[in-house]
């Protein structure tokens, strides 16, 4: 075993594996469900790169499970479908809050996120902005979504931004950001693995700052998170087209802190510095 990348592993599985403990997850349980991801990935990734499917006693010599679970785990996949996804009016809400505070239509001078009036008056408004964004639900059901989760708020026919980005107070939600945010990121990290042309996965590190500087910087360092996302929106929207082949693209930005001795490092002398995968 690569002992290099099962230290690696073992960082990543630490913070998924504190959590699942607290929402009552046994150790059988996360077992059942790397099994499934066993089963599906060999399938689908192998299957396709043999040019044929692959059988149970295949899947069971690449997985090392054995082939009764093999058969059972394949009929539950098929049987459930696509895994948990963002619910769709979560979904929706959300392109409409990145929209409204990146497009220049529904902006200030400073690049704050005007009021707009819920109907159309001949200017930009909040039906026009879901008609943007090519949103399936009525406009009305959006900003329901959005009064729900204290983003926005409608008085007197004027629809105003509170929140600067959709963060949603239901678990639900809140899980199917983990699992599509964090499934992208190590999608990039491990094409970046493979060899070609690298996704961007960079991140700037500090070990040992006084925590009066973190504290003074952490406001800052969102601000300039929330500037470089919506710089990237204004750009990306225009380009939309139903026409010639079509990418998925998520671009992401993380930020963490803690003590160092609680993580574990000791005491460290002072460093900087910045990585990638």
């Amino acid at each position: 075993m690569n002992e290099v990348l099962k230290l690696a592993v073992l960082t990543i599985l630490r913070p998924l594996v504190r959590y699942l403990i607290g929402q009552g997850w046994t150790y059988g349980a996360l077992a059942e469900a790397l099994k499934m991801v066993y089963v599906e990935e060999t399938s689908q990734h192998y299957g396709k790169a043999a040019g044929r499917g692959l059988t149970d006693s295949r899947i069971s010599l690449l997985t090392g499970i054995h082939r009764k679970e093999v058969k059972r785990l394949r009929l539950l996949l098929e049987a459930q479908g696509e895994g948990p996804a963002l619910r769709h009016g979560a979904n929706l809400a959300a392109q409409v809050v990145a929209a409204w505070v990146s497009m220049t239509d529904y902006t200030d001078a400073a690049g704050q996120p005007r009021p707009l009036p819920l109907r159309d008056e001949g200017g930009p408004s909040f039906e026009g902005l879901a008609r943007r964004v090519k949103a399936d639900m009525r406009p009305r059901a959006i900003l329901d979504e959005l009064g729900r989760v204290g983003v926005a708020e409608e008085q007197a026919g004027v629809v105003r931004l509170l929140r600067h980005a959709y963060i949603s107070a239901l678990p639900e939600d809140r899980i199917a950001f983990l699992g599509e945010n964090v499934g992208d990121h190590l999608r990039s990290a491990v094409h970046n693995l493979s060899g070609g042309e690298p996704f961007l996965e960079r991140a700037l590190y500090f070990d040992a700052l006084p925590a009066a500087v973190v504290e003074g910087m952490r406001p800052e360092l969102f601000r300039m998170s929330e500037r470089l996302l919506r710089e990237a929106h204004q750009r990306l929207s225009g380009a939309e087209s139903s026409t010639g082949g079509q990418r998925r693209l998520r671009l992401g930005v993380y930020y963490y802190e803690a003590d160092a001795a609680v993580e574990g490092e000791g005491e460290r002398a002072a460093a900087t510095g910045e990585g990638h995968a």
